[in-house]
């Protein structure tokens, strides 16, 4: 059963890393957290243009991508959407202590499509009747999973609104079941609200925990230097005109 679990949990960065051209030696591999994608393909693209190295990247939900880095999987940089789960694989060892670092803060929206009825103004509004389903990235290992249901607590609203609720694997497929219209609203990443025509609410910060977002380069990293230039890169001035671009908070 272990070894299937381990399988199991691998089976998602082998497809994604299939579907890629394949990488060579001195290619950088960063795990990233999948309210990163459109900011960092953009650094990443700036940072090959200023270094000359290619960056491969795989997105997902931050606790499964910590979970495949527990069982191996070849990762050189892992910068999570909360620093919860760089911690945690620092408590086992897995990352270089002196490159773990928070890089940004994100923030939690409530997205409608733009040419939805239904306006939601603020949490509460999620009881209405005309709002019949409700995505969130799911609690159990998605930080902004976990946010959505700690703010959805804090306002005395998840018992009302807990039979509406689907579950994206991370929060762009949050985000992608609001734009199919398969939910009429979708609880996101306000950095994915860039790139979809839609309405949306800030969630205020006091309702959940903050997403602190921090990365580290992976202990035995093929490609360690290169992971501490990236780094170095994503919170230097071009890489944080980014990710303000995007809506992240600047660390301080």
């Amino acid at each position: 059963m272990r070894q299937l679990s381990i399988a199991l949990l691998l089976i998602p960065l082998l497809f994604t890393l299939s579907c890629r051209p394949q990488n060579t030696q001195s290619d950088l591999t960063v795990a990233a957290a999948s309210d990163l994608t459109n900011a960092f393909e953009e650094i990443g693209r700036e940072f090959q243009k200023a270094t000359g190295t290619k960056v491969v990247f795989n997105f997902g939900s931050s606790g499964m991508l910590a979970k495949q880095i527990e069982n191996g999987a070849p990762v050189d940089l892992f910068a999570a959407a909360n620093v919860d789960y760089v911690s945690q694989l620092e408590q086992k060892g897995l990352i270089i202590p002196d490159t773990k670092k928070i890089y940004a803060r994100g923030r939690l929206v409530i997205w409608t499509p733009r040419n939805s009825v239904i306006r939601i103004e603020k949490l509460a509004d999620l009881t209405s009747p005309e709002v019949k389903r409700i995505a969130i990235a799911n609690p159990e290992h998605a930080p902004y999973g976990i946010a959505a249901k700690q703010a959805l607590e804090h306002a005395g609203l998840w018992e009302a609104v807990k039979t509406k609720l689907v579950f994206g694997e991370n929060i762009r497929q949050t985000m992608q079941y609001a734009q199919t219209g398969n939910v009429e609203v979708a609880l996101v990443s306000l950095s994915l609200t860039a790139e979809n025509d839609g309405q949306w609410v800030l969630v205020p910060e006091e309702l959940h925990n903050p997403l602190d977002q921090a990365f580290a380069v992976i202990k035995g990293a093929k490609n360690e230097a290169a992971a501490r230039a990236f780094a170095a890169f994503a919170v230097g001035a071009q890489g944080q005109a980014v990710m303000k671009r995007y809506g992240f908070t600047l660390p301080q």
